[in-house]
């Protein structure tokens, strides 16, 4: 930095950007082969290619934050405008789909029989798996700000227990989601009732799986001693994004699964 007259980090040249679209490319592809001719052996090189150029483009920008020091205040600042841009993206994505539910079941149509839900369509008692499973995502918010203030006071064991409480919890989260869509009376195709009800929640237990792995990586960087207390947007940023799915998740459970299911 002592070379540059500015605060900004002007990135080197990288081949990730270029691998990473071909590589995207190659698993659209394995989608497609997948789908039509049931041969998953192109989808599957596609995954594994893009998971080996993430790691390698994430390596990078580990060693230019952390340890080159190329992110400085400036860049920190835009990296966190970045992630608020992308989580207000993630809000209208959700949003889409919270319209798609009141549409249909403020006014539903004479194709379902003019009631909410559907004839014929059992929905999930919502203090059963969806009340625990309330229950455990707002306590993984509690851990997650308990790691965010240990972090801050340099307490870097009681940190990791927490990091590690918080990842226990997500994990318990999708399995029991998962238990849940097993032993689901409808499916998808179950009217309007089953399309918007699997792919609000589905799409949120990938946020949360996708959550879930951004605390793993930052609870490996947190033993590599990879934060400090003026340094840690890499936890930063898994923590809003996580807190986001908390959110989400409450509006969710309100209205699908309690007010939806009388």
């Amino acid at each position: 930095m002592s070379k540059k007259n500015h605060t900004f980090h002007l990135v080197d040249y990288s081949p990730w950007p270029l691998l990473g679209a071909l590589s995207t490319l190659i698993l659209v592809s394995g989608s497609v082969k997948w789908f039509h001719f049931n041969n998953n052996i192109l989808f599957i090189w596609g995954m594994i290619i893009i998971l080996l150029i993430m790691l390698q483009w994430w390596r990078d920008i580990i060693r230019e934050s952390t340890f080159q020091g190329l992110h400085t205040i400036s860049v920190t600042t835009g990296l966190q405008w970045g992630m608020i841009l992308f989580i207000t993206s993630e809000v209208f994505f959700f949003i889409s789909f919270f319209w798609a539910f009141f549409h249909s079941s403020l006014t539903p149509s004479i194709e379902i029989g003019g009631n909410w839900p559907p004839k014929g369509i059992y929905p999930f008692n919502p203090f059963h798996i969806p009340l625990l499973n309330t229950i455990i995502l707002v306590s993984s918010g509690a851990t997650l700000t308990w790691t965010h203030h240990s972090l801050l006071n340099s307490k870097k064991m009681e940190a990791l227990i927490s990091l590690n409480l918080t990842i226990i919890l997500g994990i318990l989260f999708s399995m029991l989601q998962a238990l849940e869509y097993m032993e689901a009376p409808f499916t998808m195709t179950d009217s309007i009732y089953g399309s918007t009800f699997f792919m609000a929640t589905g799409f949120h237990g990938i946020h949360v799986l996708i959550g879930t792995t951004f605390l793993m990586v930052n609870m490996f960087r947190m033993k590599k001693n990879h934060f400090s207390i003026n340094h840690h947007f890499g936890f930063e940023a898994s923590a809003w994004y996580w807190h986001f799915v908390d959110v989400v998740w409450l509006f969710l459970y309100i209205s699908i699964y309690w007010w939806g299911s009388n």
